[in-house]
């Protein structure tokens, strides 16, 4: 385990990045990743949300795994010619194809969950034709109380792996990855807080820059998990997608406790 003392690690900017699950043509979120309601055009949000000054969007289509498809494809054409931030794509993306076809499509790096469970020599072979710094595995993580362990799951929460999310989250850096995007089902869509334990030891178990993702219901939930975790990214979806706040209040908030971030 990586020993970090919080108060001497380097002030790198933390990102504020936009969370938008697709399930074409809407942007959905629901709770738990169940009950999807539609929030929105996902090149209305994503335009929206760059203009407020987000560091970068990360785009997911919550049902490609599940229905074997890649309808995100046809999304990012629609809006990466508008969009200046980097973005990255995840959902059913299962070969080296499919990563090929995302960045040429203009995706700045792709996400990949199930694909990678699947067949971990994905990671290492996309790697090493595409580079880890464009490569981010998605751990979605849930707490099994019988067994006393978080577990990964696959199919957008769908899928129990049975496989222990702090040694599969050693395994994806050891094959190659370049990031983790990390989201804890029991809190997505909850808005009462990150899981702080989860990310802290994820954090604490990879040099790999980290982002957090489910349960930002607040400000004070975005400043707890930065100060608590020190992640390299704070994904967030209902706090925006229902307007809670705006990137530029939750950077403003973040700098106002001596948070260093990006100006908006």
């Amino acid at each position: 385990m990586i020993n970090r003392n919080f108060s001497t690690l380097p002030s790198l900017p933390v990102r504020v990045i936009a969370r938008l699950d697709v399930k074409k043509p809407n942007v959905v979120k629901g709770i738990n990743l169940e009950g999807l309601r539609i929030v929105g055009d996902p090149g209305v949000l994503a335009k929206k949300y760059q203009q407020q000054g987000v560091d970068e969007l990360i785009f997911i289509d919550s049902v490609a795994s599940l229905y074997k498809r890649n309808t995100v494809f046809e999304v990012i054409e629609n809006v990466a010619k508008r969009l200046r931030v980097p973005f990255t794509v995840g959902g059913g993306i299962s070969s080296i194809e499919g990563v090929s076809t995302l960045l040429n499509k203009g995706a700045d790096k792709v996400l990949i969950n199930t694909a990678a469970v699947n067949n971990p020599k994905l990671i290492q072979e996309a790697a090493k034709i595409f580079g880890s710094q464009c490569l981010v595995i998605s751990i979605e993580a849930k707490y099994n109380k019988k067994a006393n362990k978080w577990i990964a799951y696959t199919d957008n929460g769908r899928e129990n792996t049975n496989i222990d999310v702090f040694k599969w989250a050693q395994e994806v850096e050891a094959l190659g990855a370049g990031e983790i995007f990390i989201t804890s089902i029991d809190n997505d869509g909850m808005q009462n807080g990150f899981d702080i334990d989860l990310c802290r030891q994820i954090i604490d178990l990879t040099k790999l820059p980290v982002i957090v993702s489910g349960g930002g219901g607040c400000l004070d939930d975005v400043l707890e998990v930065v100060r608590s975790c020190s992640p390299s990214g704070v994904a967030l979806g209902s706090l925006l997608h229902y307007g809670k706040t705006d990137v530029g209040q939750v950077k403003t908030f973040l700098s106002s406790h001596t948070v260093n971030v990006r100006p908006v």
